[in-house]
Formats: structure tokens, C-alpha cells, sequence
């Protein structure tokens, strides 16, 4: 497990670090990203008690990279689930398996994807600039990366369906009142407040805290790996609308997107 040109990665006294590093798309995943994450996290229990997911000074994760292989490919029979199944879905379980605990530190963004990655971690520390997003009703698509699980158990189905239909930004603040994340500090306090839970855990019991993890999801997961099923089906379907054709060019294009036009 190394460090490559999309994340960075490094463990110092029990505490693994892995970073996504793509500035330029604010730390949107491509499918090669996700393939080096989910070596990383394959791994990441051998060498580390706890495991630290962070983004950047701007974004934590922009959401799905549609110009790195995540949503190009249009075409009639095009299908929009097919990524979920064969990338983002395996990384998602992955970190739900892992036998240690871990936390997300994000500052910026968390959008699309990026929302489901820190949502799905044991413990979530945001930035006074960060937020979250369910962004996409504006590419003509169903939310995926395990959100409509994750979110309706988080804060209830009324705050999902909030979030899921209107696509608007919820602030960290927000996110903390409603139960969503554990932990807001200044931006430049957010990795200090992160790393100092790490070596919290690190210094735990790893045995023991690796089966609380595993019990709590346990006590929840009956259905998510039906919800990863019913998205990655859904998927399909939008995907085949012409309003994703349109959502993905206008967002490339930088304009409004017309959705409804044919």
C-alpha cells in the first residue's frame, strides 16, 4: 500500500492516513481512485488500529468524477448502474467490513459519493466550511454510494427526502443538529480534532472496538446491501433518461441544466 498520483497514504503509530489527492476536481472519484482506495482498504487493518479518510483544504470529495470514467460512456443501452456494481458498491462494503474503526475528516464538499464516504465512517469531524449534498436530481440520477440507507437512518426519512429531492446544500452546523456528524470545528482544527480521536482509538482496544463497529452495523444492516441492489438497478433506469444526457452535459458544458427538453 502506497501512496500514488490520486491519494496519499501513510501510517504513523497506529493511525493510517489516507487522503484523497486530486485538487483540480476537488477530490472527485474516478474509477482508478476508487481502485487504489480499495487496495488501500483492503490492507489497511495489517498495518493500522484506526484509519483517518481526508480530503483537502477545500473538498473532502466533490462526488463522482463524470469525466474519469464514471459517466461518459451515454448511449441507449448505456447503463449508469454498472459502476456502482463493479467499483463504487465493493469500496463502499469494504469500509463498511473493515475490521478497525475509522474516521472522516472533511472540509469543503462532500457531495454525491463524496456524502456517502463520510457518512459511512464510525465517526465524522467537519469544518465550519463543509457540507453535504446530495447532488444528484441535477444530473438526472437516484443518490447512490449507499446514501438513501444511510441518510434515512442517520436523520430519519423526512431530513432524507429533504435532502434527496431538493439537492440543496446542508452546512455543517446543520449536519451536527440534525445527528448526521459527531463533530465541527474551525477548518484549520478539523484534522487536529480527527487525529486526536485516532489516537484515542489506536490506543483502544482493538479486538473490542472492532466488534462494536461490526455489532452496530449489525444492528442496522439488515437492509443495505438490498439498498446497493435497489441502486444499482434504479440506476439503470435513470441512467437511460434522457435528463442524465443533459444533466452530465450541462454540468461539463458549466450551464443550468433544461432537463424535460427532448
Amino acid at each position: 500500500m502506497a501512496s500514488s498520483k490520486n491519494i496519499l497514504f501513510d501510517v504513523a503509530d497506529g493511525v493510517a492516513t489516507l487522503r484523497l489527492h486530486d485538487p483540480a476536481s476537488l477530490n472527485a472519484l474516478s474509477s482508478e481512485m476508487i481502485e487504489e482506495m480499495r487496495s488501500v482498504v483492503d490492507g489497511v487493518a495489517r498495518s493500522a488500529r484506526v484509519m483517518v479518510l481526508a480530503g483537502s483544504d477545500k473538498a473532502f470529495c466533490s462526488g463522482a468524477n463524470l469525466a474519469g470514467g464514471l459517466g461518459l460512456a451515454i448511449g441507449p443501452d448505456f447503463d449508469a448502474g454498472s459502476a456502482l456494481e463493479e467499483a463504487i458498491n465493493p469500496l463502499m462494503l469494504a469500509l463498511r467490513d473493515l475490521e478497525i474503526p475509522w474516521i472522516a475528516a472533511a472540509r469543503g464538499p462532500a457531495a454525491g459519493v463524496g456524502a456517502s464516504l463520510a457518512l459511512a465512517a464510525d465517526l465524522i469531524v467537519a469544518g465550519e466550511s463543509a457540507y453535504f449534498l446530495q447532488a444528484f436530481r441535477r444530473i438526472g440520477l437516484v443518490p447512490d454510494g449507499g446514501s438513501t440507507w444511510l441518510l434515512t437512518r442517520a436523520v430519519g426519512r423526512p431530513r432524507a427526502m429533504e435532502m434527496m429531492l431538493l439537492g440543496e446544500k446542508v452546512p455543517a452546523r446543520q449536519a451536527l443538529d440534525w445527528g448526521m456528524i459527531n463533530r465541527v470545528t474551525a477548518d484549520d482544527k478539523v484534522e487536529e480534532t480527527a487525529f486526536a480521536l485516532a489516537r484515542t482509538l489506536a490506543a483502544g482496544p482493538r479486538r473490542a472496538l472492532g466488534l462494536i463497529r461490526r455489532a452496530a452495523w449489525v444492528a442496522t444492516d439488515a437492509a443495505f446491501a438490498t439498498a446497493l441492489k435497489t441502486e444499482r438497478e434504479f440506476q439503470r433506469e435513470a441512467g437511460r433518461d434522457p435528463d442524465f444526457r443533459e444533466g452530465v452535459q450541462a454540468f461539463l458544458q458549466k450551464r443550468p441544466a433544461r432537463f424535460g427538453v427532448r
